[in-house]
């Protein structure tokens, strides 16, 4: 299923290969040079653009006219490409878009010892250096300066959040045992308000939209970017890798506290939940175990508790975008791109 429009991908993605050429490796070492390899390539490499998108369509749903908005969307996909990079570190993850992750692929460029430590630093760093870049490029797009600084005020609001989503994320690995209210507050903050709400709204502030429509952005896009996390729980425990370009064994491997798997906790017998307990965030699963884990988030309504989730936050979207003053275009555009966000299958 594509997301991106042919016309704005491509413009996206020029704007993108374009600043990536200006900021090349300054300095001249062949092991620098293959690590920005790296990272251009991660960047440029896939992806559907939804969060460059969402920022194209909330300025033109402002009524916004001018090509600098490009720049500023194309900087929220380098914002996006840093903080995955960053999470793949954190959850060990190996696969990506179907390829190695950043990390894994710069373990792979040494032997010895001393990899693995190496392609988690120069990760932790690659990722890093996606971020400023962001930074830059939305503050070099050349909006007027007083939208922009209204922009550039949620695009730090929207960073904010997604790292204190982040962090909550990963107490709940420590704490486990998530109650479903505390997992849903790590998607709003992780995924909901990151992925559509702000996006949205920064177009719109770039394009001088009036208070009234960045309330409406976010009551269309908090429970519309809840619904596109509730099905990415979904497809990371019951997705094939084939399609969504990640194992599917790493959310059940790493333990991650879903909705899904606290409604199952809170709903298991006794012995559904003595074998979740013993399998669920363990290293050791195999495919075998995690067919038994998935049977049990089926047979407990776990499964399609969240997909009733979905269908909930998509109508509760749709019923936003209907009462936003937003111009007919973007509306459409909008409405299609909530269909596809919360139905996709990889």
């Amino acid at each position: 299923m594509s997301f991106t429009q042919p016309s704005l991908g491509s413009r996206i993605d020029r704007r993108l290969s374009g600043f990536l050429d200006a900021w090349r490796n300054p300095v001249s070492d062949p092991g620098v040079e293959a690590a920005y390899g790296l990272l251009v390539d991660f960047i440029l490499g896939g992806g559907k653009r939804v969060r460059p998108q969402l920022c194209y369509w909330g300025w033109r749903g402002a009524g916004g006219d001018c090509e600098e908005i490009i720049s500023a969307a194309a900087a929220l996909e380098l914002c996006h490409a840093g903080l995955l990079i960053h999470d793949d570190i954190m959850d060990g993850s190996q696969l990506r878009r179907g390829q190695a992750t950043v990390h894994r692929s710069l373990t792979d460029l040494h032997q010895g010892p001393g990899a693995e430590a190496f392609g988690r630093a120069g990760g932790i760093l690659l990722g890093t250096l996606s971020l400023a870049w962001s930074d830059a490029l939305l503050s070099s797009c050349g909006v007027e300066a007083a939208r922009l600084r209204a922009a550039h005020h949620l695009f730090d609001a929207m960073r904010t959040e997604v790292i204190s989503g982040q962090y909550l994320d990963v107490l709940a690995q420590l704490r486990s045992g998530a109650t479903e209210a505390e997992a849903l507050t790590v998607i709003r903050y992780k995924s909901a308000k990151y992925t559509v709400e702000r996006p949205l709204q920064i177009g719109g502030a770039l394009a001088g939209a009036p208070p009234e429509l960045l309330d409406a952005y976010s009551r269309f896009g908090v429970p519309l970017g809840e619904a596109f996390q509730l099905r990415d729980d979904v497809l990371g425990t019951f997705g094939s890798s084939s399609e969504t370009g990640k194992s599917a064994l790493d959310d059940l491997r790493e333990g991650k506290q879903t909705v899904m798997y606290a409604h199952a906790v809170q709903n298991a017998t006794p012995a559904q939940l003595r074998h979740l307990r013993a399998w669920h965030g363990n290293p050791e699963l195999t495919e075998e175990r995690a067919a038994e884990v998935r049977l049990i988030l089926t047979d407990t309504g776990a499964l399609a508790r969240v997909e009733e989730m979905i269908e909930q936050r998509v109508r509760e979207a749709m019923t936003a975008l209907g009462e936003a003053q937003i111009k007919p275009e973007a509306a459409t555009v909008l409405a299609t791109m909530a269909d596809q966000l919360a139905h996709r299958t990889k």
